[in-house]
């Protein structure tokens, strides 16, 4: 156990996301309320800060710490021109407690590539969790609403988080399908079958969770992974894939009616968009028109609900319908633009776009740079699938870029928000220790390595 205990918190951290969130004011628990999830953060933060403080850990590499930083720069400015103090200071500490400390921390906790699948495997648990309770919710009809019915599955998120499980499915697929992909060295034979079986049944309550958004990701995020592995496997796995979609839907008549106007409705977000669209389209506007009244810092932190009626357009909705998954229909205040990028252009202006979107992107160059020159590394010694016990660790690596692809494609439809946020901040963590932490790539048996354990008379 005391192995383990430096990535205890971060397991906490997201397994606590199964615990139900909703209370006596369901709108509070979307908005306000401190999680359990986010307690086990703040135990995160805190155990790396007394680790480092007491000399246990590396202080992080002159690259990572410029790439983690960089964020909390835009933050800090957006914070001082927000026209509310308050609502500066509690953004600012939201921001950097995701965006900044619970990476930072991550990087400098995780001491191997064991302690990289232990984190990312407890993301699989906690999926398969949310999408169980999903399914039963589409089965029962007991979900969110959705075209008038109680059938959307939200998990233990509630109706007034949509998106919440469809984002921790989603996580989880992307994590199994990397391990499928790419099976650790010495890893038992079931390994990959089991990892291919996990991602093949989140695919259904994703499916169920019918978020456009979240299936656009993660088929994005499978495509990128499955070309990393090499183009004839990708083929190969499409082919299978395309065939089981096939049997499910069309032969099985899996959620036929209501997934396949879903789908369809993607190709009309331009022709013939619906309310939800049209309102996404009239925020995005509103959120440009922001950006140009104060094009360097925007309009500081949490403002953009404040000037939203200033700079949006009539055809916008006062809010959107929720009901369903045991809460009572409530008309619910569209309080952001659905896209992070554009919120981050309007509250935090170019600069903030420039500082926080720019770390993001070095660390997927940094996270790709090194998953291909460990595949290099691993075929110039005869290696397979796995590590090959040679530098490598590509299924931490897949797991790691394919997460990251996620999230930049999701955050052209989504932003920040609800209790699952905090594992978006788990996912950048282990997005960064793939890139910086030395241990992501030591040979096997090279000892716990990362920042790991100053060695005597380290400086």
């Amino acid at each position: 156990m005391v192995a383990y205990a430096p990535v205890l918190p971060a397991l906490a951290t997201v397994l606590l996301l199964c615990v139900p969130t909703a209370g006596p004011d369901p709108g509070a628990a979307a908005t306000s309320r401190i999680t359990p999830a986010d307690a086990a953060s703040a135990v995160l933060v805190l155990c790396c800060a007394v680790t480092v403080l007491r000399g246990g850990r590396r202080v992080l590499s002159p690259a990572a710490a410029v790439v983690l930083a960089a964020p909390a720069v835009a933050f800090g400015l957006a914070a001082a021109v927000a026209a509310d103090p308050y609502a500066g200071l509690t953004g600012f500490c939201r921001y950097a407690q995701v965006f900044v400390l619970l990476p930072a921390s991550l990087v400098l906790l995780l001491r191997s590539r064991r302690d990289f699948r232990l984190v990312a495997g407890a993301m699989v648990v906690l999926a398969l969790v949310q999408g169980a309770i999903g399914v039963h919710q589409y089965a029962t009809g007991t979900g969110a609403s959705y075209a008038g019915r109680p059938v959307r599955a939200v998990g233990t998120f509630g109706a007034l988080d949509v998106m919440g499980m469809s984002t921790v499915v989603a996580y989880g697929t992307v994590v199994a399908l990397a391990f499928a992909l790419a099976p650790p060295a010495g890893a038992p034979r079931w390994f990959r079958g089991a990892a291919l079986g996990c991602a093949a049944a989140l695919a259904v309550p994703l499916a169920v969770s019918f978020s456009r958004g979240a299936w656009i990701a993660t088929g994005l995020a499978a495509l990128v992974m499955l070309l990393l592995t090499g183009v004839r496997r990708a083929l190969r796995v499409l082919a299978v894939v395309l065939a089981a979609a096939v049997v499910l839907v069309g032969g099985a008549g899996v959620g036929t009616e209501l997934i396949g106007e879903r789908l369809s409705s993607i190709t009309r977000v331009t022709a013939a968009p619906d309310r939800s669209v049209t309102d996404r389209y009239a925020m995005w506007d509103a959120a440009v028109s922001m950006w140009r009244d104060a094009p360097v810092a925007g309009v500081g932190l949490k403002g953009f609900p404040e000037h939203r009626d200033g700079h949006a357009s009539l055809g916008l909705s006062s809010g959107s319908d929720t009901a369903g998954a045991g809460q009572d229909f409530q008309r619910e205040p569209l309080l952001s633009p659905h896209n992070m990028y554009l919120l981050l252009l309007s509250e935090q202006g170019l600069a903030g776009l420039t500082l926080v979107a720019g770390s993001w992107a070095a660390l997927l160059a940094a996270g790709a740079r090194r998953l291909l020159r460990t595949r290099h590394a691993t075929r110039g010694h005869g290696g397979e699938d796995g590590d090959g016990g040679v530098p490598g660790g590509r299924g931490c690596g897949l797991a790691a870029v394919g997460l990251l692809v996620w999230q930049g494609v999701d955050f052209l439809y989504a932003d920040i928000g609800g209790p699952s946020t905090v594992l978006t901040g788990v996912l950048l963590g282990l997005a960064a220790w793939w890139a910086f932490a030395p241990a992501a790539v030591a040979p096997r048996g090279a000892g716990p390595g990362g920042y790991g354990p100053l060695p005597k008379g380290a400086p």
